[in-house]
């Protein structure tokens, strides 16, 4: 799929037609997000960001990268947790709690 996509862009860069071709790209695109969503043995990501339990943090304010390697990660967010739900990361949809100690 990929690789016709990549000959279809090449060709539509040296056509005068490149409306109509990437016309084309689209429907092609179409397609293949509608075989996607077609297929239910695979999770969605918010289904599998959902599986992960909310992360216990010790203080009142967590630093959520997202990812351990920058590179893979999302900008730094400062996420307060003074509420007693768990508050989600806007990036990554990570949950994280405050871990209270009596």
């Amino acid at each position: 799929m990929a690789s016709s996509l990549f000959k279809t862009l090449i060709r539509s860069s040296n056509s005068p037609s490149t409306v109509r071709s990437f016309s084309l790209i689209s429907s092609q695109i179409s397609e293949h997000t509608a075989k996607w969503m077609q297929d239910t043995s695979k999770k969605s990501p918010m289904e599998l960001i959902n599986e992960v339990p909310p992360i216990k943090v010790e203080g009142r304010i967590v630093a959520c990268e997202g990812d351990s390697n920058p590179a893979l990660g999302h900008p730094i967010e400062f996420i307060c947790l003074d509420l007693n739900e768990p508050a989600i990361c806007k990036y990554c949809g990570l949950r994280y709690v405050q871990e209270h100690h009596h």
